[in-house]
């Protein structure tokens, strides 16, 4: 049924359990999951003025993001699953969605708070948004 799922990760404890749920889809089906990090391009330009000094940290960031997430590949290659990893910079939640759209996946699997649950309260939160906007179906997971 849902054989190709998105799991958008910010390596918070929620997107951790988040993990365990996603494991457990491959006995609905699930063949290959779409691991993606989104580094918020708002957070990096409010950081850094500096261009220079923003690409430096855009690329080091891209760099730690795809060391993170060695160990979830690992993982999920180990219980059978096939794995894509994607990092981008842009607003999460518009990434996600698209991202949805672009890699053609069945399923969202997301976690219902990430690191920064005082931006949530302020803004609302990313997975709020990815539901409201999603085309296919969320499956949120509370921490």
């Amino acid at each position: 049924m849902f054989e190709r799922i998105l799991y958008p990760t910010d390596f918070s404890d929620v997107s951790k359990k988040v993990l365990d749920c996603v494991k457990e889809l491959r006995k609905s089906g699930t063949q290959e999951v779409v691991i993606l990090h989104v580094i918020d391009q708002k957070q990096l330009d409010f950081m850094f003025y500096d261009t220079v000094k923003s690409l430096d940290t855009e690329a080091e960031l891209h760099r730690r993001a795809q060391e993170d997430m060695r160990p979830i590949v690992d993982e999920l290659n180990r219980w059978g699953l096939t794995t894509k990893v994607r990092t981008e910079t842009a607003d999460p939640f518009r990434e996600i969605v698209r991202i949805e759209e672009e890699e053609g996946v069945s399923l969202i699997v997301i976690g219902s708070h990430g690191k920064s649950n005082l931006e949530e309260m302020l803004l609302g939160s990313v997975s709020e948004k990815v539901v409201r906007k999603a085309r296919g179906p969320v499956l949120v997971v509370k921490r």
